[in-house]
């Protein structure tokens, strides 16, 4: 029995659908490995979204029968596997009837790296779930599998966390109203903290402790260790139950191990006290849980200001008059009033009324827009001069803005592949930790040296061997990246396509739409001496006004920039691929190629030597005659957008290969590649052979990107290393690429680029930093050299040290 669907073939290509893989990233990826072990497969890429397999393959070595009873194999063995691996009693708690689905969610409560971890590696042993990824810096987690979110939620609030739902702008809107009350919440704790250590450390530098100090010092730490540092131990504690662990845990070890060993003291003077040591651990945790709050918020400024573009409220027209109701108690087909300086509500169309509106944060287009009666206009987007009704056609989590707000959620959720090591790092770190300072405590009594010496270096040890840097080096670098690319008009898929794009090394081009504008345009106008020529424009513009064909929609284009009325003009006829003629006061006016006009008997050999040269440089010349004389000459080009020779510019600075590959012909490519830098053109492309071209790049060992934006362009962007889709173009190719440029500015390319390189140095410096940080303070630690307040700053500003780093991505 198959397991999947072939969905197009070729003699050494294969692409199928398999619903066994539909997002299940983790069986893609067995796939592809399985596959490219046979001698005959050259490549495989499976997607994940939508279950595609494409296979390219050695069709003499492995006959296509073959090859899919080898696929068919191994995507039955795969779906099977995990039905075998589970145990019967607990595949019984899997609803076969409830549908793979996705869930975002935020979690509240993580207080480092280790929370992330575990509460990852809880949520992937239950069978419901495919994968889980638990993101420590955005205090998100997103799951896949066959479970709702309500028992996400349980399943979360099980472990000692809190889950909220965001699938909504405004429900995203309470998550970051949470986020303020926790910071101000954490303030206020570290502000109490601080005031009751401070006497208690006084106390400890003294060098004879009178009996009411020695009082004063177990009262004010009992404050601190079970009000504001409360909520450590009640996690600690609740993991303890679930027979789990994290950095609360080692934290409470050793502030409780500290502050329990120094209760005797208070009743025997000769006993020495750590009170000191108790409660500044709680306060310097305390106080570095802050500031890395404090950064982790200016890490996700980006998405805060998408999510804070729509409105709370919108005017709703009603029969008894307009309504001002809450964003959501709207719903679709209502319709909403906009006026001058309002922002859109919600995605919709246009009814009555006309409005400026700047779609910059959205769209990218840098100038407002004008919406007439039937124009779409996207929630949001700022309305300037006008007033317009609109009919909604999509709310909370179908909305564009919601759309973009869920890709960049994706993306900053995301995981380098680089970031796996930090993974399994921080999942075995805590228990190790603790493995290494009871090693600490034993080696140190073993030595002869007394119980509270011991003591205070293995709480060092359990203080000073924090994963929060560790766990925050990869994730905070990749939100901060995340969002300046998008606030910079570039929306990145997943982190592996960051990564991915900062080792490119050839870029190859898509001309119409994405080198070029996609829109024809007038060049060069030529008309006959002796003429008025704003009265012959007029004409022509009279002429083809009547005509729906892109050249003459060119031509009235520049006729308007021109400001050149319309003449009249009656009794309008079309030649389908030759012209149009009408007639006017002066006589017939045709317009069109040289044929048509010779077909009425029309001599343009005045005309022929600009002609020639206009169509050597790929623009396509369009002749007007009046009466029975040629008079006027047009060349019509699709011109390079502005910027783009600049653009390309870049790319070849940051030593990028450039490559022009398109269906145009070549006189037309190369004169377009000449004007914007390209030296390399292929020209006459068809889907089959950019496909190949990239193939065959990527088989002299180039990391190949690919720019596009139309259907043709969507198997080269899915094969390339990198697909960027110019936004505003088809969107089979926004979706088969990992990058959308919105607004048609390829410079936004080398921005991306660049900004990716940038991003991953960061990286590489943060898990440089934190590893470092961990391989040498723990021995330090074990050998007795830190105090256990020491070692609590220390693990504080490690973690933000590492946020502050990545945030330097925000300064360029």
């Amino acid at each position: 029995m198959k397991h999947f669907r072939i969905v197009h073939r070729l003699p050494w290509r294969l692409r199928l659908i398999a619903p066994a893989l539909v997002k299940n990233e983790e069986r893609c990826y067995l796939v592809e490995i399985l596959l490219r072990k046979h001698a005959a497969i050259r490549e495989v890429r499976a997607v994940a979204q939508i279950g595609s397999v494409t296979i390219q393959y050695d069709a003499a070595q492995l006959p296509e029968p073959r090859l899919v009873a080898l696929v068919d194999a191994v995507i039955g063995n795969l779906a099977q596997a995990r039905s075998r691996a589970v145990p019967k009693t607990e595949r019984l708690a899997v609803d076969p009837n409830q549908p793979v689905q996705e869930c975002l969610a935020a979690v509240e409560g993580m207080t480092c790296a280790s929370c992330a971890a575990l509460i990852e590696l809880s949520l992937k042993r239950d069978p419901r779930i495919d994968s889980a990824a638990v993101n420590y810096a955005a205090e998100t987690v997103t799951v896949k599998g066959r479970i709702t979110k309500d028992e996400l939620f349980a399943a979360v609030k099980k472990l000692g966390y809190a889950a909220r739902p965001m699938d909504t702008l405004a429900q995203r809107r309470l998550v970051i109203e949470r986020e303020k009350a926790r910071l101000a919440t954490a303030k206020r704790k570290l502000v109490y903290a601080a005031l009751a250590t401070t006497p208690v450390m006084i106390s400890g530098m003294l060098m004879h402790r009178s009996a009411w100090l020695r009082v004063m010092e177990l009262l004010l730490s009992t404050y601190v260790l079970v009000g504001p540092g409360g909520d450590i131990f009640k996690k600690a504690w609740a993991l303890a139950q679930q027979r789990e662990a994290n950095m609360d845990t080692l934290i409470a070890l050793g502030a409780g191990a500290a502050y329990l060993y120094s209760l005797p003291g208070v009743f025997r003077m000769e006993h020495h006290v750590y009170f000191e040591s108790a409660a500044a651990i709680v306060s310097f945790v305390l106080g570095g849980r802050y500031m890395e709050e404090r950064a982790k918020g200016k890490a996700s400024e980006a998405i805060r200001k998408l999510i804070e573009l729509q409105p709370d409220t919108a005017i709703r027209v009603t029969d008894g008059g307009d309504v001002t109701v809450s964003i959501d108690e709207v719903n679709v087909g209502d319709v909403l009033r906009v006026r001058p300086g309002d922002k859109v509500p919600l995605d919709g169309i246009v009814l009555a009324g006309t409005g400026s509106v700047d779609e910059s944060l959205v769209t990218g287009e840098s100038l407002p827009v004008t919406k007439r009666a039937g124009d779409h206009v996207i929630g949001g987007t700022v309305n300037g001069n006008g007033s317009f009704t609109l009919r909604v056609t999509a709310t909370g989590a179908d909305t564009v803005l919601a759309g973009i707000v869920k890709l960049v959620d994706h993306a900053q959720g995301s995981k380098l592949p680089v970031q796996k090591l930090a993974d399994r790092i921080s999942a075995r770190f805590v228990p190790a930790v603790g493995v290494v300072a009871a090693a600490t405590l034993i080696g140190w009594l073993a030595a002869g040296h007394p119980l509270a010496r011991a003591l205070s270096h293995a709480v060092a040890v359990l203080l000073i061997a924090c994963p929060c840097a560790l766990g925050l080096a990869t994730p905070t670098a990749i939100m901060v990246g995340m969002g300046e690319a998008a606030r910079r008009g570039v929306y990145i898929r997943n982190g592996e396509a960051l990564e991915t794009a900062a080792t490119l090394d050839t870029l190859v081009f898509d001309k119409t739409g994405t080198i070029t504008a996609g829109q024809p345009v007038v060049t060069d106008f030529l008309s006959a001496a002796g003429l008025d020529e704003m009265q012959l424009l007029a004409l022509v513009a009279g002429v083809e006004r009547h005509s729906e064909h892109f050249l003459a929609r060119a031509i009235v284009t520049y006729c308007n920039a021109r400001a050149v009325p319309p003449a009249p003009t009656f009794d309008f006829a079309a030649t389908p691929g030759l012209g149009v003629q009408a007639n006017s006061e002066f006589g017939i006016v045709r317009i069109g190629n040289a044929a048509y006009l010779a077909s009425a008997g029309i001599d343009c050999t005045g005309f022929a030597a600009q002609a020639e040269g206009f169509a050597a440089q790929g623009k396509t010349p369009v002749f007007v005659a009046l009466d029975e004389r040629c008079v006027a000459l047009f060349a019509i080009a699709d011109a390079p957008r502005a910027g783009a020779k600049e653009a390309i510019a870049l790319l070849h600075r940051l030593g990028l290969k450039t490559i022009m590959a398109t269906g145009d012909v070549e006189a037309a490519a190369r004169h377009v590649a000449q004007e914007v830098g390209i030296t390399d053109v292929v020209a006459r492309a068809t889907p089959a052979d950019k496909l190949a071209l990239i193939e065959r790049l990527k088989a002299e060992g180039r990391k190949v990107g690919m720019i596009g934006d139309g259907i043709n362009d969507a198997p080269s962007l899915a094969a390339a290393a990198v697909g960027f889709a110019v936004g505003g173009g088809a969107d089979i190719a926004v979706e088969a690429a990992d990058v959308t440029i919105l607004g048609g500015d390829i410079a936004r390319v080398a921005a991306a680029i660049e900004l990716s390189r940038r991003t991953m140095a960061i990286v590489r410096q943060n898990l440089f930093w934190a590893l470092g940080y961990n391989v040498v303070a723990i021995p330090v630690a074990a050998a007795g050299r830190l105090n256990p307040m020491i070692a609590a700053a220390a693990m504080a500003m490690s973690s933000v040290s590492v946020v502050t780093n990545s945030l330097r991505l925000q300064r360029q």
